[in-house]
């Protein structure tokens, strides 16, 4: 498959998985695949839940200012298999008070 500058494709791999309950795959983007080619994993992470069963798919896209081309077999994302840790939430009328504070982008400094 060729993906033009900006293009997406979602590639099957082929894979089917049985993740334990309390796991999740995460697909990663390659490095090698994003300096080389300028291609990415558009989700990244994309999460494989536990319960699936599908084909793993992965969404792709050309970030670069060149087509490229992926053929058969090539190593398009890595699968890092994750603890899942369940939260608990609770409502509250305020949040404690931090050093940072409602600080957002760039408050920390660069």
């Amino acid at each position: 498959i060729t993906l033009n500058p900006g293009e997406r494709a979602l590639l099957p791999t082929g894979l089917h998985l049985a993740i334990p309950h309390g796991y999740e795959g995460q697909v990663r983007p390659r490095s090698g695949l994003a300096n080389k080619k300028g291609i990415t994993v558009l989700n990244s992470p994309g999460t494989i839940d536990a319960d699936y069963r599908g084909e793993v798919k992965v969404i792709l896209i050309n970030l670069g200012l060149e087509p490229a081309t992926i053929i058969p077999g090539e190593r398009i994302a890595q699968l890092v298999i994750a603890e899942v840790s369940a939260a608990v939430f609770k409502n509250i009328e305020q949040l404690p008070s931090t050093d940072r504070g409602a600080g957002g982008f760039g408050s920390t400094g660069t």
